[in-house]
């Protein structure tokens, strides 16, 4: 985005609900693409099949170390790199997007995952019934009100607090410090953490998660200036990927971060036709 954009989304402009618009309809656009996130059909840990037999997904799969070793014979029909794989073959995480994972079946793309030592394969299927059904995205339009000037105040150390997971599992959320911010002259505060381009990201909840939106969302404000001065803009407030297919592990929100106050701006709700 240009500087003269961000200036008029932050000042409340004119063009700022244009720009709102054109980002929510390529948001509508990313979730209902191919391999976007309606079209994960499954997530299976290998620790769950220790013979190695997935029901649900072809080949034979086991961890051996810091690698993922898949067996496959011509029946199977997957492809690695491209080429049929008849024999075995070493995979180590994917970390690109979803269609240059390096394991396919036809047009389905099996992705190796690994999170805190687990190994587990994702299913991803262009023809799940969940993007079939999708219609579109329920969000607020934008409003100018939602559009914020925030302070982050970074930890002397990151901090590391254990959250319950979409799954039920409970994993480890890396915090680098928090965003703070006024509503109808109140102080408010998320704790975030700090992506590797230095943008941030929260995990929260508001007075409107389960009533009226989603459990809670996601948040991700751009890197903060050098004074620690950033822009948090609640209408670019994202379900996470755990609202279009249950089979995400989305992390709950840490404790601290469930305003009090109502946020009625941003994505609310999936809707399906």
């Amino acid at each position: 985005m240009s500087t003269d954009a961000q200036q008029h989304q932050q000042t409340g402009g004119p063009d700022a609900a244009q720009e709102w618009q054109r980002w929510h309809e390529g948001r509508v656009l990313a979730v209902a693409a191919p391999y976007g996130p309606l079209s994960l059909t499954g997530t299976h840990w290998l620790s769950d099949y220790p013979e190695g037999r997935i029901p649900a997904v072809p080949g034979q799969w086991r961890e051996d170390g810091d690698e993922v070793v898949l067996t496959a014979t011509a029946e199977d029909g997957i492809v690695v790199d491209g080429k049929p794989l008849t024999g075995e073959v070493r995979l180590s995480a994917d970390r690109g997007p979803i269609d240059d994972s390096r394991v396919a079946q036809g047009e389905r793309r099996l992705v190796v995952l690994r999170r805190e030592g687990l190994w587990a394969v994702r299913d991803f299927d262009p023809d799940s019934p969940s993007r079939h059904a999708f219609s579109t995205i329920d969000a607020t339009p934008y409003d100018p009100r939602w559009s914020l000037a925030g302070t982050y105040r970074p930890y002397a150390e990151e901090r590391a607090v254990r959250v319950p997971n979409a799954d039920g599992v409970e994993r480890g959320l890396g915090l680098g410090g928090e965003i703070a911010f006024t509503v109808d002259g109140d102080e408010h505060t998320l704790q975030v953490a700090v992506e590797p381009d230095g943008s941030l990201w929260a995990v929260f909840a508001d007075a409107t998660s389960g009533n009226g939106s989603y459990r809670f969302r996601f948040l991700r404000p751009g890197a903060p200036a050098g004074d620690g001065s950033v822009h948090i803009d609640f209408n670019r407030a994202l379900l996470p990927p755990c609202a279009f297919a249950d089979h995400f592990i989305c992390p709950f929100p840490p404790p601290g971060n469930s305003l009090t106050v109502p946020v009625p701006a941003g994505e609310r709700n999936r809707l399906d036709a």
